[in-house]
C-alpha cells in the first residue's frame, strides 16, 4: 500500500470516530436544525460524487463515485423526509368541528 492510501485511510478512520462522537453529543432539540444542515452538505457530496464518477472509462474511482452518488442521494432524500416529518410535529393541529 502506498503512503498516500495509508494517510487517506487514517484520515477516514479519524473522521469516522470524530463524527460518531459529535453526533452522540447532540441534544434532541438541536437534531432537526443539524439534520437540515447535514442534508445541505450531503447535497454537495452528491455533486462531488457525480464529478468523480463522470469519467468515460471504468476504473475504481468511477465505481466508488457511483456508489457515493447512490448513498449520498439516499442520505439526502431520507434526511429531508425525516426533517419534514419532525417539523410536522410542531405544527398546530386543526380541530375539526
Amino acid at each position: 500500500m502506498t503512503e498516500a492510501l495509508i494517510a487517506a485511510l487514517f484520515v477516514f478512520v479519524l473522521a469516522a470516530f470524530v463524527g460518531f462522537e459529535v453526533i452522540n453529543k447532540v441534544p434532541p432539540t438541536l437534531h432537526t436544525p443539524l439534520m437540515s444542515g447535514s442534508n445541505a452538505i450531503s447535497g454537495i457530496a452528491v455533486l462531488g460524487a457525480i464529478l468523480a464518477s463522470g469519467a468515460k472509462d471504468w476504473n475504481i474511482s468511477v465505481i466508488l463515485g457511483l456508489i457515493a452518488v447512490i448513498l449520498a442521494t439516499i442520505n439526502v432524500v431520507g434526511g429531508f423526509l425525516v426533517t419534514d416529518r419532525m417539523l410536522q410535529m410542531f405544527k398546530k393541529k386543526e380541530i375539526k368541528a
